[in-house]
C-alpha cells in the first residue's frame, strides 16, 4: 500500500481522500451543465454524499454553484424564487426529506402560482438498513422520516416530480426536470434521491445539452391574428389588461409598441411584475380586489387579456356584456384552478410576446385611422393625467402627526433611481406602492404572484445576489414581515453579502382580515364593535429582530419630519453594504383596544 504525502497529512491511495464519481457527482455535473448559479441549502443527515463531494470540488478547484446555506427552508426557496424572477434563470432549492420538504410552506405554492422555475431536491430515508450499501440506515431517525410518498406533499404545486433511483442517469432526470420547469406555463419540479443513489459509484455520462432545452414560444395561428387586428381596428374602445406579460422584459416594449400604433389604454391588474411604463399616457391604473366598477373597464367595447390569472373580479368589476374580450396567455384556462371561468370570444394558448410581435407586425401593412388614433390618445393621457394629478394630491398630509402610506412612497420616490428593484409584499398597500412609486424600467418591479406571505425577505436575497449591482428594497407589511422568517434572512443576507432595504409598513395588525370581513360583512357586528382580532398588541420591534440576526441598522420612524432623512441614510447603508430595516409607523389597523 503506497503511502502519499498530501499537504501535512499522510493518506493512502484508498483512501476517502481520493475523488469518486458519485450520484452525487451527477447531480452536481448536471446543476452546472444546466446553469444554476445557485444551491440554496438547508441540509440533513440525507446529504452526507453531497456534502462530500462539495468538499472534494472545493479542494479540487472544481466548478460547482454557489452553496447559500438557509436555515430555513421558507427563506431558500424565497430566494430562489427571487433570483429566478431577477435573472431570468431557475435556481436549485436543497431540503432535508420529508420535514425540510414540509418546511418550503407556502414558498412552493408561490412558485407554482407564480410561474416561476425551480428545482427542489430532496433527500429521503436509506432503503437498506443492514449495512447492505454505502449509505445505509445509520440513525435512529431514518426510520422516523420514511413516508410512503413524500413526493405526494408537493405534488398539487410543481409541475413534475421524480425519484432518483439510480446515480447512472441522474444527469438525464435532472435535465429533463429542469426542461419541464423552464417551458411555458413555469414552475418549480421536485426530485427526491435515497442515500445509497447518491453514494453510488458510477461513470460520468456525456450529454449534448442543447437536446434538453425548453419548449419554444408558441404562435397564434396567422388567421387569429388577423381576427384580433381586425377587431382592434375595428374597436372605438379597446383596452389591454395584463399581470405579469412583463417577466419577460422584451415582451414590455412590443405592447408600448401596440398600444400607442392605436392609442389602446393598459391597465395592470394585481401585478407582479412592471407590464407598462407607469408614466406613459396609455397607463390607466391599477386594480386589485377593487370595492367599485372600473369606469375604463366598462366602457370598453374590446378587451385583449395578455398575461393575467385574474383580470378582473366579476362580482363588482367586470365589463359589458357587449364587450368583445381575446384571452392570450400560455395557460388560458387556467387548468389547475378548479373554480375560473372568464367568459372570452377566444381563448388562445400562446407567448404574449410573440403575439405582440405578430400584431404588431400584421399592422405594419393595416389601414389604420390615424386621426382617430390621435383622437384616442389625447383623450387617454387626459384621463392619465387627471389620475396622476389625485394620486398625487393622495400624498399631501392633512395631519403632521401621522405618516401615511401615500406620503412614504412618494418620500422614497424622490430617492431612488430608475434601476433600482422593488419588492412589493406591501398587502392592504399593494396598490399604493404601484401608484406612488410609479416604476418605469421593466424587471424593476416584483411581486411574488401568490398569496403565501413572507416571500420579500428571501426574494430579496436572491434579487440581490442576481443583480449584486443593483439596489434592492423590499417592502412589507409588519405581519407579512414576521412570517417572512426574518432571523435567517438576515442572517444569510449577511453571511452573503447581499445587503437590501426593508421597510415595514406598520399599522400594528392584519389589515386583510378585517378588509376581507368588511367585504362580506359591511354593516356586521365585528365592524360595529371594531373587533377583528387582528391586532397586534404589545408591538414588535421588528427592525431589531434584523439587528440581532445580521447585523442590520434598525431605525424606527414615527413622525412625517424624520422620515426622509432616514430613508436617505438608509439607502447610503444599503449602498455601502449593509443591510437596513426601517419600521414605520402608519395608521393602525383599528384605533380601538381590543
Amino acid at each position: 500500500m503506497r503511502i502519499i504525502e498530501n499537504e501535512n497529512v499522510l493518506v493512502t491511495e484508498d483512501s476517502e481522500l481520493q475523488t469518486k464519481y458519485t450520484g452525487a457527482s451527477a447531480l452536481m455535473d448536471a446543476l452546472v451543465e444546466a446553469g444554476i448559479s445557485c444551491v440554496f441549502a438547508n441540509l440533513g443527515s440525507d446529504h452526507p454524499a453531497i456534502i462530500e463531494y462539495w468538499a472534494q470540488a472545493t479542494r479540487d478547484n472544481k466548478e460547482i454553484p454557489d452553496i447559500i446555506i438557509c436555515p430555513h427552508e421558507f427563506v431558500a426557496i424565497s430566494a430562489a424564487h427571487g433570483y429566478a424572477q431577477v435573472s431570468g434563470k431557475p435556481q436549485a432549492v436543497f431540503v432535508h426529506v420529508d420535514c425540510g420538504t414540509q418546511n418550503l410552506g407556502g414558498g412552493i405554492h408561490n412558485a407554482a402560482v407564480g410561474k416561476v422555475p425551480v428545482l427542489i431536491f430532496a433527500g429521503a430515508s436509506p432503503y437498506t438498513q443492514e449495512g447492505e450499501l454505502k449509505g445505509s440506515r445509520n440513525e435512529f431517525i431514518h426510520w422516523l422520516q420514511d413516508v410512503s410518498d413524500q413526493r405526494g406533499i408537493v405534488r398539487e404545486y410543481v409541475k413534475y416530480d421524480n425519484e432518483l433511483r439510480t446515480g447512472k442517469n441522474i444527469k438525464q432526470i435532472v435535465h429533463r426536470a429542469l426542461q419541464i420547469a423552464q417551458s411555458e406555463p413555469k414552475g418549480p419540479v421536485y426530485l427526491m434521491a435515497a442515500r445509497e443513489v447518491l453514494e453510488e459509484e458510477v461513470s460520468p455520462v456525456n450529454l449534448n445539452i442543447k437536446a434538453w432545452g425548453s419548449v419554444s414560444p408558441s404562435a397564434v395561428h396567422p388567421d387569429k391574428i388577423a381576427e384580433i387586428g381586425n377587431a382592434l381596428l375595428d374597436s372605438k374602445k379597446p383596452l389591454i389588461v395584463t399581470s405579469y406579460l412583463g417577466r419577460n422584459k422584451e415582451a414590455v416594449g412590443e405592447l408600448v409598441k401596440l398600444a400607442e400604433a392605436l392609442a389602446i389604454p393598459i391597465i395592470e391588474s394585481a401585478p407582479n411584475y412592471l407590464n407598462f411604463p407607469a408614466d406613459h399616457p396609455l397607463h390607466l391604473g391599477y386594480q386589485w380586489n377593487t370595492p367599485s366598477q372600473n369606469p375604463i373597464l366598462a366602457d370598453a367595447d374590446l378587451i385583449l387579456i395578455l398575461d393575467s390569472d385574474v383580470p378582473w373580479i366579476p362580482m363588482i368589476n367586470k365589463p359589458s356584456e357587449t364587450c368583445k374580450i381575446f384571452y392570450i396567455d400560455e395557460d388560458p384556462l387556467k387548468e389547475r384552478v378548479p373554480l375560473w371561468y372568464i367568459p372570452s370570444d377566444s381563448f388562445i394558448k400562446a407567448d404574449s410576446l410573440t403575439a405582440l410581435q405578430q400584431l404588431n407586425g400584421w399592422l405594419v401593412n393595416a389601414n389604420i385611422d390615424k386621426k382617430s388614433i390621435e383622437k384616442r390618445f389625447k383623450e387617454f393621457s387626459k384621463i392619465h393625467t387627471n389620475q396622476r394629478k389625485e394620486w398625487r394630491k393622495q400624498e399631501t398630509l392633512l395631519d403632521e402627526d401621522t405618516i401615511t402610506p401615500a406620503f412614504l412612497l412618494a418620500s422614497l420616490r424622490e430617492l431612488i433611481d430608475d434601476d433600482t428593484i422593488i419588492l412589493n409584499e406591501a398587502i392592504t398597500n399593494y396598490e399604493n406602492v404601484c401608484r406612488h412609486l410609479g416604476r418605469n424600467e421593466p424587471g424593476t418591479y416584483f411581486g411574488s404572484g401568490a398569496s403565501s406571505l413572507g416571500w420579500h425577505g428571501g426574494a430579496a436575497i436572491g434579487a440581490k445576489l442576481a443583480a449584486p449591482d443593483k439596489t434592492v428594497i423590499s417592502l412589507t407589511g409588519d405581519g407579512t414581515y414576521i412570517f417572512s422568517n426574518p432571523t435567517p434572512v438576515h442572517w444569510v443576507s449577511k453571511k452573503y453579502n447581499a445587503p437590501f432595504l426593508t421597510i415595514v409598513f406598520n399599522n400594528k395588525g392584519w389589515g386583510a382580515p378585517r378588509m376581507s370581513t368588511l367585504g362580506v360583512h359591511p354593516n356586521g357586528v365585528a365592524n360595529q364593535t371594531d373587533h377583528f382580532w387582528v391586532n397586534f398588541d404589545p408591538t414588535v420591534e421588528y427592525a431589531k429582530v434584523a439587528e440581532a440576526a445580521g447585523g442590520a441598522i434598525a431605525k424606527k420612524v414615527q413622525k412625517p419630519s424624520e422620515l426622509k432623512d432616514v430613508l436617505k441614510q438608509g439607502l447610503q447603508i444599503v449602498k455601502s453594504g449593509q443591510s437596513v430595516v426601517i419600521d414605520v409607523s402608519i395608521p393602525q389597523v383599528s384605533e380601538q383596544e381590543l
